[in-house]
């Protein structure tokens, strides 16, 4: 399975329910990523796309403690081990972790590779990522060149269990 996700340089993603910055690239990597895959998100992270809406051309799995949740579109779990069953019958290398911070950390261990748009920038921020770089289960196995955006630096980093 795969993690994708934007972080700051403390690793923070989030802010108040809110990504921490809109970069267009990043956008369009996650995009090209994730169409015809499927995702795994919380109902919090769910919300807060656009329109509240799951994302087209993509499976929608949407974790949540709430038993009552419903919303056309997505399929709707409510445990880890409910939705690793769930997952079972497609290929590894097309599941998404998509967030927010408790979904990241439950599913870590059963993920190998991160994509992450590390951001030479530090935020404000109430949500983190767990910081792969501290991590001796996982190493950085390929890096982008610096890009920008407006005054922004960032990279482009794929990070493999070891």
């Amino acid at each position: 399975m795969n993690l994708i996700v934007a972080a700051d340089k403390n690793w923070a993603i989030g802010n108040k329910g809110k990504l921490l910055v809109t970069i267009p690239d990043d956008q369009r990597l996650f995009r090209q990523e994730t169409i015809g895959k499927v995702i795994v998100m919380g109902r919090k992270t769910l919300e807060s796309l656009p329109g509240g809406q799951p994302l087209a051309g993509r499976t929608n799995v949407v974790l949540t403690e709430n038993k009552d949740y419903k919303k056309k579109g997505t399929v709707v779990m409510h445990s880890l081990e409910e939705t690793l069953k769930y997952l079972e019958p497609y290929p590894t290398e097309d599941i998404y972790i998509i967030g927010g911070e408790t979904i990241y950390r439950q599913f870590l261990p059963y993920c190998d590779t991160a994509h992450v748009t590390w951001i030479d920038y530090a935020y404000d921020a109430d949500t983190f990522f767990p910081n792969l770089e501290q991590d001796p289960m996982w190493r950085m196995t390929d890096v982008s060149d610096e890009q920008t955006y407006f005054n922004l630096c960032y990279e482009f980093r794929k990070y493999e269990r070891k």
